[in-house]
């Protein structure tokens, strides 16, 4: 068994098809049953976000399990298969744990180094562990995944990466405008990004931000931080109408901001859409006066520019990836030699106890003392014999291609097979349950 990882995200697919593949919860718990009932599948979870729609799998061969697990995604979303397929990615086996290390860490998001994938990663784990859909293999891999990316923003600085695309959006701003200062500006949203958006305006000599969210409470919270107004989204267009600069950042799943609500005036007006799927209606570009930059126009830019992140901070972030990567796949390695070292010590504790009953026979009158310390030597030099190679092999496990010193193990002390498989099956347990605490 293997882990594949099959995705779609904004680094190879257009945000109108990233626009159509957004999953409702209803959809993945749906998605995560039709994962389930593939014969080649034995666990799953998906993770589905505003950018990327991902689903990691352990399957029990790659060819078979590329086919169904890619038809299920195209089922899920409402894809053709073809139109699919064509921007789909896959990894396996080590490359898909370093995507989902790197995922986790922030490093494959939009805006570098966000946390908020963290939080959208737990909840993918709580999803497919209450539908028990993760065991031993991914219910082991998720967990060290979310430990790689709270490191790397513990330890870097990576999360100040992410600043890069707000501010290359208000460079933007400023070539269609001029100079932000005195400019009236509107935030509409406020969650992560938004609170980001509100920051850096500040930081421009921005002092006349508003505020607009579909929850007052947070529209409020976030317009106290930055020393703005708030309103209530039901007055959207009204607030449109008095700023010249319209940030959007929502987290909705439709248009927020369509032609028909935006007021004709006769000077110039920015329109920077930070979110996906889009908020701002495509028609909004039509309008006089009107300049949008949306996420494809930011990345066109930061390409085009070279630049866009913190070179240092994404490179010591990517090392701990690394670093995390080599040790989880150590210990995955090391774990699956474990079974047949204990198949080894059960088969020679067996064969211990019936030479110690074939002696008890042959010496009847022998006295419990005497057969006590007769047993305690036997044991102590099979112990001592299978000690050096069941030390070694769980070393040299932890290798790449360690795997096959567990087989040789298996045939030089002819194992049973199906013994290192039942002590696998005897050791799994969902995370999660009264079990695994």
């Amino acid at each position: 068994m293997s882990v594949l990882c099959i995705g779609l995200s904004h680094h190879g697919a257009p945000v109108e098809l990233l626009e159509r593949a957004v999953l409702s919860a209803t959809d993945g718990d749906k998605l995560l049953e039709d994962l389930m009932a593939c014969p080649t599948v034995a666990e799953a979870f998906v993770v589905s976000t505003c950018n990327r729609v991902e689903v990691y799998a352990e399957v029990e061969m790659f060819h078979a399990g590329l086919q169904e697990v890619s038809l299920a995604l195209a089922r899920a979303t409402g894809l053709a298969a073809d139109e699919l397929t064509a921007h789909l990615y896959v990894h396996y086996e080590d490359r898909a744990v370093h995507h989902l290390f790197t995922v986790t860490s922030g490093l494959d998001s939009m805006v570098v180094g966000e946390s908020q994938i963290l939080g959208q990663l737990r909840a993918a784990f709580r999803v497919a562990r209450d539908a028990q859909t993760v065991g031993r293999s991914l219910g082991s891999l998720l967990p060290h995944a979310l430990r790689t990316g709270k490191r790397v923003h513990a330890e870097t600085g990576i999360d100040q990466a992410g600043r890069s695309l707000v501010s290359v959006g208000l460079d933007l701003a400023r070539a269609t405008l001029g100079a932000l200062e005195g400019r009236p500006s509107l935030v509409v949203g406020a969650g992560s990004i938004g609170a980001l958006v509100g920051a850096s305006l500040r930081r421009a000599g921005v002092t006349d931000v508003t505020v607009v969210n579909r929850t007052a409470a947070n529209a409020w919270r976030l317009a106290d931080e930055i020393d703005g107004r708030a309103r209530p989204l039901a007055e959207l267009a009204e607030a449109m109408a008095g700023a010249d600069l319209i940030v959007s950042c929502t987290g909705a799943s439709g248009v927020v901001i369509g032609a028909e609500d935006v007021a004709i005036s006769g000077r110039s007006r920015f329109f920077l859409d930070l979110a996906l799927p889009r908020d701002v209606d495509p028609a909004v570009r039509d309008l006089p006066g009107v300049t949008v930059a949306d996420l494809e126009t930011l990345r066109v830019t930061l390409e085009a520019r070279g630049a866009g992140t913190v070179a240092a901070d994404v490179d010591a972030a990517r090392r701990i990836v690394v670093d995390e990567v080599a040790a989880y796949l150590a210990a995955r390695r090391s774990a699956r030699v474990a079974p047949t070292v204990a198949a080894l010590r059960s088969k020679a504790a067996d064969v211990v106890d019936t030479e110690l009953l074939r002696l008890a026979a042959r010496l009847p009158d022998l006295d419990d003392r005497a057969r006590r310390e007769v047993a305690a030597t036997v044991r102590r030099v099979v112990d001592k014999l299978l000690h050096a190679p069941t030390v070694r092999v769980k070393e040299l496990a932890e290798a790449p291609g360690g795997d096959a010193y567990a087989e040789a193990l298996r045939e030089l002390f002819g194992l049973d097979p199906a013994g290192p498989a039942a002590v696998i099956l005897a050791d799994v347990t969902l995370p999660g349950s009264p079990e695994s605490r």
